[in-house]
């Protein structure tokens, strides 16, 4: 049996711990998973089917593409696509059981005009997809084909921002104009959550949270549990003299005689290349430098003080439970949506 390079490990029993987090926030809410981008790294498709058999009926994706990928045959699972109609068929929503969110007034009127089930993004100062809440037609309002308005939280990650409570008020705002009683009300994704009850509306949208992800917010860290084990397996194990230099650019020298081993995995599958003279892995207790540069598809590091006896075809740990996906965005100096998602196509994903 080959050993792959690169293994992400997928606790499915923790990423329902985390669903059900967000839906004990408060009765009959809905919570409605993003599993955009490949439910961030974890594999869409499987991911759909687990949420599925927990009695999950509404997603969020980004793109058309990612809806049809899902193979959605149940009407009463909702698959909502967050770019809108573009210049799609619109036959390939009704095909696909699909439901587009409309983010200009040009998709606005030729949705109307097609008579199909639909959802809107009004923008209350993200300034990025949507319509501008003090721009909305008044024919929307009574629309009987809306079935969800959504907007988004620009500073959600920051509880003390003042603009939070600005977005929630023009939100409020917008949907009391609203006569279609039917409509779903969602403003909050994983952080947004957890700022107050006043936040929730009828649904919320998590994302990185579903996936162990905190974005450092505390309280989230102390109620979501880890998913995620990542790890690179030793391809070869050598002794270096001193006064040699390991990787390109000759960026690290080596200032004694030091034994290394190089892990078949590099910035081509998401190790960032950021890591390099900085990182560190870990294999049971010990700790273990990342030396010189990371390469596409290789790093090295000095195992010269291990207390074990390390060999090629044993794995080492970048991300597991102690040193979690958060604490490894830091070290990155990036967020954790940007490491999981980073995650490439060579990794093999493995469900447990």
């Amino acid at each position: 049996m080959i050993k792959d390079n690169f293994v992400l490990e997928i606790n499915t029993k923790n990423i329902i711990n985390n669903y059900n987090f967000f839906k004990n926030l408060n009765k009959n809410l809905i919570v409605a998973p993003t599993i955009k981008a490949n439910a961030y790294g974890m594999g869409s498709k499987k991911i759909f089917s687990l949420l599925k058999k927990n009695k999950c009926k509404h997603f969020f994706v980004a793109t058309l593409e990612e809806g049809i990928s899902l193979k959605n045959k149940n009407k009463k699972i909702s698959i909502y696509v967050l770019n809108g109609i573009q210049n799609y068929n619109l036959i390939l929503f009704k095909k696909n059981n699909l439901i587009p969110i409309i983010n200009t007034k040009t998709e606005l009127n030729k949705i109307i005009r097609n008579n199909i089930d639909f959802g809107l993004h009004v923008d209350t100062g993200i300034n990025r997809l949507g319509i501008n809440y003090k721009e909305l037609p008044e024919i929307i309002y009574k629309n009987e084909k809306i079935n969800i308005l959504i907007s988004h939280l620009a500073s959600a990650d920051e509880k003390s921002s003042k603009f939070n409570n600005i977005q929630r008020k023009r939100f409020l705002n917008t949907i009391t104009k609203f006569k279609n009683k039917k409509i779903i009300f969602s403003l909050s994704n994983s952080n947004g959550s957890v700022l107050s009850r006043n936040y929730l509306f009828n649904m919320i949208r998590p994302g990185i949270a579903l996936y162990g992800g905190n974005n450092k917010n505390q309280y989230l860290n102390k109620k979501l549990k880890n998913v995620i084990l990542l790890k690179g397996k030793i391809i070869q194990i050598k002794t270096i003299n001193k006064g040699e230099f390991i990787g390109y650019n000759q960026t690290y020298k080596t200032s004694k005689k030091i034994e290394i081993a190089i892990i078949g995995v590099g910035y081509a599958d998401g190790v960032p290349r950021f890591l390099s003279n900085k990182g560190k892995v870990y294999f049971k207790k010990s700790i273990f430098n990342i030396i010189g540069r990371i390469s596409m598809d290789s790093f090295t590091i000095d195992i010269s003080k291990s207390k074990y006896n390390l060999k090629e075809g044993d794995y080492v740990d970048l991300i597991n439970k102690s040193f979690g996906i958060e604490k490894f965005a830091d070290s990155c100096q990036t967020i954790s949506n940007e490491v999981i998602t980073s995650i490439g196509s060579r990794v093999k994903r493995i469900y447990v």
